[in-house]
């Protein structure tokens, strides 16, 4: 038996939020009444990932498509807490509502600022108020330990910065790196599994520094290397196909040609 439901050309928010409901309903949908908070959590970071690959595609429609299934994580969510009687999605609303005017004073308020670096000292003042952060490691432990590694070490290092902890120049940062390579390089001689572990997180902890003295995002620099090998990786096995060349027996010799080879075929990568 269908549910009552007004079919329309163009759908709104309300849609979405009563379609959530039917779907939660016990005349909905058998999978969506069995997910709960942590059952879909994985979903909402899977369909962040993919607004950002429409992003990088510079592709409106699927960009477009990709929000809309953010945005259905969002009311998911945010009818499962309605459900537990939490809050509902008018609370998320009406918060977020309040904390874009709190935090925009030189548009809602009196304050005047002179640029855009200004309104980011305002935001990071009145949000480390608003939560009652009063120390640069209330601030440090603000940051989600699921956030990717590389962008949460980044932060990290920027909270830290910002209350004078940093290397003066780049110098530092980039002996720093040379130094952890040697302690890797002696742990893993060593055999102690522990401190190798140990000691990589050091060395990529000192490149992520690095990475901000240079300007560089550590995390779409990480992307862009990987790219770039799986495009000349690409090349080096289909050379190797039309070369007889067997990757598994070949010497590391036969395969650095290969490598060189395919690197002068993508040097534009």
């Amino acid at each position: 038996m269908s549910v009552d439901f007004t079919f329309k050309e163009k759908y709104g928010i309300d849609d979405l939020l009563e379609i959530m409901s039917i779907l939660r309903s016990d005349e909905g949908c058998p999978w969506d009444r069995e997910q709960n908070h942590k059952s879909i959590k994985s979903s909402l970071i899977e369909e962040t990932y993919e607004v950002v690959e429409a992003i990088n595609k510079d592709d409106a429609e699927l960009l477009c498509e990709e929000l809309g299934d953010v945005l259905l994580q969002v009311v998911f969510h945010a009818q499962l807490s309605k459900e537990e009687q939490s809050f509902d999605f008018g609370d998320v609303t009406d918060g977020v509502c309040k904390k874009m005017i709190e935090r925009h004073p030189h548009v809602f308020g009196n304050v005047t600022v002179k640029d855009s670096d200004e309104v980011l000292v305002n935001w990071d003042e009145i949000k480390s108020k608003s939560k009652n952060r009063k120390s640069t490691t209330d601030k440090i432990l603000s940051i989600p330990r699921e956030l990717p590694a590389l962008m949460r070490s980044t932060k990290v290092q920027q909270k830290a910065a910002k209350a004078g902890f940093d290397w003066e120049q780049a110098d530092g940062a980039f002996d720093k790196v040379l130094e952890e390579t040697d302690e890797l390089k002696e742990a893993f001689a060593s055999g102690n599994a522990s401190a190798v572990e140990d000691e990589l997180g050091d060395l990529l902890f000192s490149v992520v520094n690095v990475s901000r003295f240079v300007h560089a995002d550590a995390e779409e620099s990480l992307t862009k290397a990987t790219d770039k090998f799986i495009n000349r990786y690409t090349v080096v096995e289909r050379l190797a196909k039309e070369k007889g060349i067997d990757m598994l027996s070949a010497s590391i010799d036969e395969l650095d040609v290969l490598w060189e080879e395919a690197k002068r075929q993508t040097k534009s990568n």
